[in-house]
């Protein structure tokens, strides 16, 4: 995998990375502060990814208040154009999820499929604690209250989680643990809840082949909330695993398999549009 920097719409610098396998390209909106190595490795497609602002080698922005959706999907652009990639499938994993589909819906052009496993489309904190009895508008309050809390204790959780010992647990989730147990936990925070003012999104607008996976037991993205977006959808797959949030960790044979199947739907479909538009130029007898 290779890192290098870009700079986005508004000039904020953006570390972006891109695997060295050959395949077809795909974009991965990865979870909020999450490290490439959170994903499964996928040898049939070339991934490509960034940082989010202010977080593992990406720089903060200026103007502090510039890490609205609005900002993460310009640097999903940046990403995408530095790399020359005009169209390709774009994959999105918890309020990745939300970048993922706000880009799928302001330029349809570039996305060619689209893949939202384990996370909201738009207004994240009410998807969470989603159990039997749990009205939306509480869920929505307890997101919000608790991510206010940890942006406030920001310092604290620095001087614990810095120092916790990483567990012998299977590569690469060690270099994962680590590198995600040393964020500056006030910015972490103060990420989360900008994202999390993103309205909930009408997908409605989305025609591209979409592969939807939600976790039973996910009590951070309840699977009715991704679900319903998503029901409408003329090309949608929808799953839902025995998985939590951490699917791509606990499920990542399937996860590989699901965008393996995604990839050979988007070749289907663009086949399909070649050939039905190759047909309309031929001159008529």
């Amino acid at each position: 995998m290779r890192e290098h920097d870009v700079f986005s719409a508004d000039g904020t610098r953006i570390r972006v990375w891109r695997t060295d396998f050959d395949g077809p390209d795909v974009l991965l909106s990865p979870g909020l502060g999450a490290v490439p190595t959170a994903w499964p490795e996928l040898p049939d497609a070339r991934v490509l990814g960034w940082y989010h602002r202010g977080v593992l080698g990406s720089a903060r922005p200026d103007d502090p208040a510039r890490i609205t959706v609005d900002d993460h999907v310009a640097d999903a652009l940046a990403a995408l154009d530095d790399a020359g990639i005009e169209r390709c499938v774009v994959m999105g994993w918890s309020m990745g999820v939300t970048i993922a589909a706000e880009l799928a819906l302001r330029h349809p052009e570039r996305v060619s499929g689209l893949m939202l496993v384990a996370g909201a489309a738009g207004d994240p904190f009410a998807s969470v604690l989603g159990l039997p009895g749990v009205p939306e508008d509480l869920r929505r309050l307890l997101g919000v209250s608790s991510a206010t809390a940890l942006r406030l204790a920001g310092p604290l959780l620095d001087a614990v989680l810095h120092r916790v010992p990483v567990p012998d647990l299977p590569s690469p989730l060690v270099g994962t643990l680590r590198q995600f147990l040393k964020h500056d936990w006030r910015w972490y925070f103060t990420l989360a809840l900008a994202l999390g003012r993103t309205s909930r999104l009408d997908l409605t607008g989305v025609t591209c082949p979409t592969t939807v996976l939600a976790g039973r037991y996910d009590l951070m993205a309840s699977p009715d909330s991704l679900l319903g977006p998503v029901a409408g959808l003329p090309q949608a797959r929808v799953r839902v695993l025995p998985n939590t949030h951490f699917l791509p960790l606990e499920n990542p044979d399937v996860v590989v398999a699901e965008l393996e199947l995604l990839l050979d739907r988007v070749a289907g479909v663009e086949d399909a549009l070649r050939d039905l538009l190759t047909s309309r130029s031929r001159p008529r007898a």
